[in-house]
């Protein structure tokens, strides 16, 4: 393997933060048309780039630290919360 390469874990977690970022940008597209949960749909991309930014600062540009894992698992569970508001809701 080359040492400009991923391994397989930092892959796996960087692929794990990409998920709900692209969810929340989704949302905001919804959002915006629908005009509902403007403040969480725009909040909500704004705190994931500086939770991600933060984190991979200090943890030295490690992906697979455990400040950047938890940003990971902050925002999963936003994800969550947010699927099953919007179940109970419907």
């Amino acid at each position: 393997m080359s040492e400009g390469g991923l391994t397989r874990a930092e892959k796996f977690w960087a692929l794990a933060a990409i998920i709900p970022f692209l969810l929340s940008i989704a949302l905001l597209g919804i959002a915006f048309s629908r005009q509902v949960l403007l403040a969480f749909a725009i909040g909500w991309p704004i705190i994931q780039i500086i939770g991600y930014a933060g984190s991979f600062k200090r943890s030295g540009g490690q992906i697979n630290h455990p400040l950047v894992k938890a940003q990971v698992f902050l925002h999963w569970m936003m994800a969550a919360m947010l699927v099953l508001i919007v179940m109970g809701v419907t």
